[in-house]
């Protein structure tokens, strides 16, 4: 549990002015809110126009006329939410109104984008009547596939969804009340399992009767928890029989008893559902709580009371916070994003009870899985195996949307309410697995090849988390064999302590340097590579302990593994040095280069030489060229090249320009077959369009998707730029013209970076022997 001494009034002061100022900077610049509308499609020419409006546009219009279930083929309308609000009863803002809501919803909307593709127009409505507030809603119906309410004060909120979801055919669903349930649920449910206990038996105190608090409890009774078993407090007190201060909803769980206060109803509780006010729970109500009590204090930004506090009386309490600094955060994140997409996706007609328990039970198995590397890094680290601080996943497993969306979607299926089922979920899943890793569909020829031989990968870096993981991908998926290089305690104690299921030396090879019985075979191997280049026996002898790249080197050489990967620590230089003395070039080759993968919302796209050569020349960049179409080729894709250049078809006469022509003749003479052209501008390289005039007759058609530079400067430079600049995914840097295989990543590299190379290195290894057995057959 995270240890905190209470910040002084001053202090928490001067740290609200200054995220106040930041979130004001941060929603005015660079333009001001957080959304804009982009089109999905050209609209570069008088056809698209044609097309795009009058008089092509005709032709879907009357098509949906025809029949209105293909608005979900031919417009935005089947993956398009409605975040709606009048704002009423706006988180930790209370009723601020319509207008100063906007940024709330804006944000709901940038969530539904991030996390599930789903896009979404916030509607703000200056309307607080109930009937007239849902004549609007309702009304919305044709422009929308799902309708999120949010923010709408308690008890209309419940009248408002009633009736909405009445009158329209679409998904309504007040998150507020449904999601923060769902969280619950999922807490609840792994919760009572940690402690041995049912829901069914559990004594169930909650401090707070709003939306939300009504819909938790509504939720946890159809998850099985029993009414009498459940006490209801809020501001006046007990909810019980004959209470005045009530309304029908708080009206169901009304007790009849002479209990008052949260105080009086507390003893035995274990559970605690506080979606009230800070500090209501105070240390000596927790003390009586049962044995093993699961704490949901959830009051935003101050919890009913904050888990040191309640730790201090109760170090067996399990708890759960709204806040992101402290383990099990229920945010509604985990789930609402995913519930449309799942829904969206099947066409349903409504959110049912049965889809919200498929939910449930997605997330609570989700975090009795072992903890994603994505996850992990979100939370630096801190992340524990299922267990009292890791009741929830958190917000930023990748893997919900794989496991909530297919859940919604087949519970759609199952009740009757899908208009559009889904066929093939393997398929559905594969689709899902590409938007949330983007390298899904680049790398599925690859990742098939390597499981269809796996070879053995050894890792330099075997004690890094990063690697640790990709080791346990590698052997669940059957991408490789691992061999890691490490200390065999300290990699079984990372391996344990970030919940890995593989142990390391029982399920994978380990090579320790300080004792390995083939310590001496190595030292002698490296003397007799670099002997002459100024290292003794004795330095040779440290450099084999210590240098872990120069040992995964030295294994691949020696044939006591396929391929190694290295370089998550420290300067690619250097390891490539050590590569360079101890496995060397090919022998057809004149010097190393770099291929880099870049995978964005456009596409796929190579770059080299990113990361070796610093001013090639013209023979080095043609068989650089023909070298990395042939790795393109592995991904299963044909290359299309485009040698880049200042010059634009000889438009001006520069060094670079005259190497760049001079390279792309090279590359006709001896590679014929290959689609290449050049020199020319990056922009008429990813044109067509732009090459035809400037180009009518060019060797390349369509789009460029390996882009060859003249020099390190501009490769290093634009595979920066356009990483970050389109959010994409690195996959690299992809070494090229050594002996045997070996891959030098670079530090920022992610566990699903090492995974994805992974998986290249086993498919290098399978080309590198089927070469070897053709030179072979060719000599005899």
């Amino acid at each position: 549990m995270l240890k905190r001494s209470p910040p002084s009034m001053s202090d928490t002061r001067s740290e609200k002015n200054e995220l106040d100022e930041a979130a004001c900077f941060y929603h005015s610049y660079p333009q001001p809110g957080k959304l804009e509308i982009a089109a999905t499609k050209p609209l570069g020419n008088q056809r698209d126009l044609a097309l795009a409006y009058s008089p092509g546009v005709a032709a879907p219009c009357v098509d949906i006329a025809k029949d209105p279930g293909k608005a979900f083929d031919y417009t935005a309308r089947g993956n398009l939410v409605a975040v709606v609000s009048n704002g009423t009863a706006v988180l930790g803002l209370g009723p601020i109104g319509p207008l100063a809501s906007k940024p709330v919803m804006e944000g709901k909307a940038v969530l539904f984008k991030k996390f599930a593709g789903v896009d979404v127009f916030d509607i703000e409505v200056d309307e607080t009547g109930i009937d007239k507030f849902v004549d609007v809603v309702t009304s919305l119906e044709p422009t929308f596939g799902g309708i999120n309410l949010e923010d709408i004060k308690a008890p209309e909120c419940f009248e408002i969804e009633r009736k909405c979801r009445e009158r329209m055919d679409i998904p309504v669903f007040h998150d507020d009340q449904h999601g923060t349930a769902i969280i619950v649920g999922a807490a609840a449910m792994n919760g009572m399992e940690h402690a041995g206990k049912s829901l069914e038996n559990a004594k169930i105190v909650a401090s707070g009767a709003g939306a939300a608090a009504l819909a938790c409890l509504n939720l946890l009774v159809s998850l099985g928890a029993r009414r009498e078993n459940i006490w209801v407090t809020d501001i006046d007190g007990v909810v019980y029989e004959g209470r005045e201060q009530m309304d029908e909803w708080k009206g169901v769980f009304a007790q009849k008893t002479d209990l008052r206060t949260l105080d009086d109803v507390i003893d035995g509780a274990d559970i605690f559902l506080g979606l009230s006010a800070g500090g209501v729970l105070k240390p000596h109500m927790v003390e009586r709580m049962a044995k093993n009590p699961l704490i949901m204090a959830l009051a935003n930004p101050n919890p009913e009371i904050l888990p040191e506090d309640a730790q201090k009386v109760r170090p067996d309490a399990m708890l759960c916070t709204g806040r992101s600094d402290y383990p099990n955060q229920v945010n509604n994140v985990l789930c609402f994003p995913y519930i449309f997409r799942g829904a969206l996706d099947v066409e349903a007609t409504a959110i049912n009870e049965e889809m919200k328990h498929a939910v449930v039970k997605a997330i609570a198995g989700l975090a009795r899985e072992e903890i994603s590397d994505v996850a992990a890094q979100a939370a630096d680290g801190k992340l524990h195996p299922f267990g009292p601080n890791y009741l929830i996943p958190t917000p930023f497993d990748p893997r919900l949307i794989l496991r909530i969306a297919p859940a919604v979607a087949k519970a759609a299926m199952d009740t009757g309410v899908a208009k559009r089922p889904i066929e093939d979920f393997e398929a559905y899943q594969e689709r899902l697995r590409r938007f949330v890793f983007r390298s899904g569909l680049i790398m599925k020829n690859m990742v098939a090849k390597a499981k269809s031989n796996p070879k053995r990968v050894v890792y330099a870096d075997g004690e890094d988390e990063r690697v640790l993981r990709a080791a346990q991908i590698a052997i669940e998926d059957g991408l490789a064999e691992p061999i890691l290089i490490g200390r065999p305690d300290v990699m079984r104690m990372r391996a344990e302590r970030f919940g890995l299921k593989f142990r390391p030396g029982d399920d994978c090879e380990i090579i320790n340097p300080q004792d390995d019985p083939r310590y001496r075979q190595y030292v002698d191997e490296y003397l007799e590579c670099v002997g002459r280049k100024g290292v003794n026996p004795q330095g040779a002898a440290t450099v084999v302990r210590v240098n872990t790249t120069v040992i995964a080197a030295l294994t691949v050489k020696r044939g006591d593994a396929d391929a190694m990967i290295t370089g998550l620590d420290g300067r690619f230089r250097k390891h490539l040095r050590e590569v360079t003395d101890i496995l060397g070039l090919a022998e057809d080759m004149h010097d190393y280069s770099a291929l880099s993968l870049l995978i964005n919302s456009k596409g796929a796209y190579f770059l080299t030489d990113t990361y070796v050569s610093e001013d090639p020349s013209a023979e080095e960049i043609a068989e650089t060229t023909i070298n990395a179409a042939e790795h393109i080729r592995r991904f299963g894709i044909t290359p299309k090249v485009a040698l880049l250049s200042a010059s634009n078809f000889g438009s001006r006469e520069f060094d670079s320009s005259a190497k760049m022509r001079e390279a792309v003749n090279l590359i006709w003479e001896r590679a014929p077959d290959l689609e290449v052209d050049g020199e020319m501008h990056g922009d008429v390289a990813l044109s067509s369009l732009l090459r035809d005039r400037v180009m009518p007759k060019s060797k390349l058609s369509g789009e460029a998707n390996l882009l060859v530079f003249p020099n390190l400067d501009s490769a290093n430079i634009a595979l920066n730029l356009m990483k970050v600049m389109t959010d994409a995914l690195h996959v690299g840097p992809i070494l090229m013209g050594a002996s045997k295989p070996a891959h030098i990543l670079t530090p920022s590299v992610t566990s699903r970076g090492v995974t994805n190379m992974t998986a290249l290195a086993s498919v290098d290894a399978q080309s590198y022997y089927e070469k070897a057995q053709v030179a072979g057959s060719e000599d005899e």
